[in-house]
């Protein structure tokens, strides 16, 4: 089993591979699933693109070496030498055994359906469908390290069932984006990024409080998000954001990749 959380992350990893199921030649995307364990690939995206290379994992694959030796199979088949083993191990010797070390986690976040105060910025905010998809996808693709040769991809989701896409304008110009993806009454926060040049404005702020809000509009009982951990040195920008929006740390994601 995994988490609710997990469970609504893995559908809208694998509802973008849904997405680009013609786009699989050109980025290498491929995709497995069993049961609750899902393994995303895209094998001609940069190393940084860990947020497309990466497997979510329930507890018992976590704990199994043969399992786990059948997904690092299955990345260097693919020629990715950089991905993420993602899930909450009791213990790590399975991982170890497959030259799998600790990587930075991803804190976990959920809120309810307590109201949310609206964020300050001169942008303006909208959702946005797919006359602005290629802008999603640059400015997502960028923000998220995943390579132009990504693009395309992202730019399959506004306008998708499931997802929720908005943007923030200077004027005309496109300024930052987030995405929200939902499904039988649970919500995902995913994508959220600014063009370097509009930073400083309240983009990501005022783009989380209306995905929240249009989440709670649609009778979501629960709205899962995350980002990096706390760690010293980092100054946390996102992590405050989504507290002061409401959210409660709720699990740390562990990852793992190949050392």
């Amino acid at each position: 089993m995994i988490s609710v959380s997990d469970k609504i992350e893995s559908a809208a990893l694998r509802d973008l591979h849904e997405a680009g199921q013609d786009l699989a030649g050109p980025i290498g995307l491929q995709i497995f699933r069993d049961g609750d364990a899902t393994i995303s690939v895209a094998g001609h995206a940069p190393s940084s693109a860990i947020v497309l290379n990466r497997a979510i994992l329930p507890a018992d694959w976590l704990a199994d070496a043969g399992k786990i030796a059948g997904v690092t199979d299955i990345y260097a088949k693919a020629k990715v030498g950089r991905y993420f083993v993602q899930g909450s191990p009791i213990d790590e010797t399975a991982l170890a055994e497959n030259n799998l070390g600790k990587a930075r986690g991803w804190q976990k976040f959920r809120r309810g359906r307590q109201s949310v105060a609206g964020r300050s910025t001169d942008l303006s905010i909208r959702q946005i469908g797919p006359d602005h998809g290629a802008d999603f996808g640059r400015i997502v693709s960028a923000a998220f390290d995943v390579g132009d040769i990504s693009a395309p991809l992202l730019a399959r989701l506004p306008g998708r069932a499931n997802w929720h896409i908005f943007m923030s304008f200077d004027g005309d110009t496109p300024a930052g984006a987030g995405a929200l993806f939902v499904k039988d009454g649970i919500a995902w926060t995913d994508w959220g990024a600014t063009d370097p040049t509009f930073r400083q404005r309240g983009s990501q702020s005022a783009l989380l409080a209306a995905r929240v809000q249009h989440a709670i509009n649609l009778g979501c009982s629960q709205i899962f998000t995350c980002t990096g951990e706390a760690v010293a040195g980092d100054p946390q920008h996102s992590y405050g954001n989504i507290e002061r929006m409401g959210f409660e740390p709720v699990e740390l994601r562990r990852n793992f990749q190949p050392v």
